[in-house]
């Protein structure tokens, strides 16, 4: 997987669609450079998640990310399983496997992920790893696209090293890697920074010279995106607590050039906590290169919602199996397929406004037919 990878015209070579790793990956990111776009990139947690996502992406034709934290991985494979990390390494790779068997007959490309892994979670990522090496050896490709590690609650020096232990390994798979520069504010599964009422706050946005001293170290090792804090909250808080600033992701990529002799915005960024996000906001940031926006606090909340209305309306068929007035029988109501779908098309219907307000819509470059 090379580094320098540039598209020849505003339409790009379309790929075959499913998973895309190596030097797909990097196609479908000079797509989303070159066309102005950004993908969502949504946090799953079981399967139902994870078809929604991909029925949105075909349903917009949009190419997508599906990503996993520690804790959704660890759901993923079931409560159930007392080894915690055992649980986080086979739910992940779990998820992974359906959707390289789903995301094909979608007939769009998806990006696999891991999310925030700070170092206690290391040896998760590493465990991924050793599944993907088994992958590839057997002539397939790796389970995941990118893997991320936040280290971002360190000093730079030990986020960066630790860093470029691993990107080598990565490297050799195809495999990205993501890293957090600056703190993003609140928590995504126990890893994350606690947000301060009325706080300055000045740990949430990072510094452009962290930026290149970061890219320097880790370009010349592998493939790196860069989530840059300018302010994003993983959730949604209320207004007045933080500011974003994308501005300074712009600040960001001309340090960057200036100092490599690039051409503009040489950094692939991604914009974490877009859940609430002010639109504007979204478009500013991803004018400035972000190819990226994570969205999970809304998703959440649109399956409980849709979900919660339907029980709403439906309260007597969650409490008897049958009318304890009328004996009508409710199983067609109670039925997990009925509501559960209820949640599907709600996800659905949220990420449709999230194609949209990233420009992602009908940019698709999987191959049609």
């Amino acid at each position: 997987m090379s580094e320098a990878k540039t598209v020849s015209s505003s339409k790009p070579h379309s790929l075959k669609p499913g998973v895309v790793t190596g030097d797909d990956y990097l196609t479908l990111l000079d797509a989303c450079k070159a066309g102005g776009y950004a993908l969502p990139a949504v946090n799953v947690v079981g399967t139902d998640s994870v078809n929604a996502v991909l029925e949105s992406a075909a349903r917009n034709n949009s190419d997508v990310i599906i990503q996993c934290s520690n804790g959704g991985a660890r759901f993923y494979a079931g409560e159930g399983l007392a080894d915690q990390h055992r649980a986080r390494v086979l739910g992940a790779a779990a998820m992974a496997r359906h959707v390289h068997l789903l995301a094909k007959e979608y007939g769009v490309c998806v990006i696999l992920h891991t999310d925030h892994a700070n170092r206690k979670l290391i040896p998760w990522v590493e465990g991924l790893l050793d599944l993907s090496e088994v992958e590839v050896k057997a002539g397939r490709p790796p389970l995941f696209s990118s893997h991320m590690l936040d280290l971002s609650s360190e000093p730079l020096e030990e986020n960066l090293s630790e860093c470029a232990r691993l990107l080598p390994r990565m490297e050799k798979l195809g495999i990205s890697l993501e890293i957090e520069l600056g703190v993003t504010g609140g928590e995504e599964d126990g890893v994350g920074h606690d947000l301060e009422d009325h706080a300055d706050n000045a740990h949430l946005y990072t510094q452009p010279e962290d930026v290149l001293q970061a890219w320097k170290l880790l370009s010349p090792l592998g493939h790196v995106t860069i989530a840059a804090s300018f302010g994003n909250v993983h959730g949604v808080y209320k207004p007045g607590n933080v500011q974003l600033r994308p501005e300074i992701l712009l600040h960001s990529q001309e340090h960057v050039a200036k100092a490599i002799g690039s051409g503009p915005k040489p950094l692939s960024l991604v914009f974490h906590g877009g859940s609430g996000s002010e639109k504007d906001k979204i478009t500013a940031a991803v004018s400035y290169g972000v190819f990226k926006m994570n969205i999970d606090t809304d998703v959440q909340f649109a399956f409980a919602n849709g979900v919660g209305e339907y029980v709403l309306q439906h309260p007597k068929a969650f409490q008897h199996q049958i009318d304890p007035e009328t004996d009508a029988p409710y199983k067609k109501f109670y039925d997990p397929r009925k509501w559960l779908r209820i949640g599907e098309e709600s996800i659905v219907s949220r990420l449709d406004e999230a194609f949209t307000d990233l420009g992602a819509k009908d940019q698709s470059i999987a191959a049609k037919g």
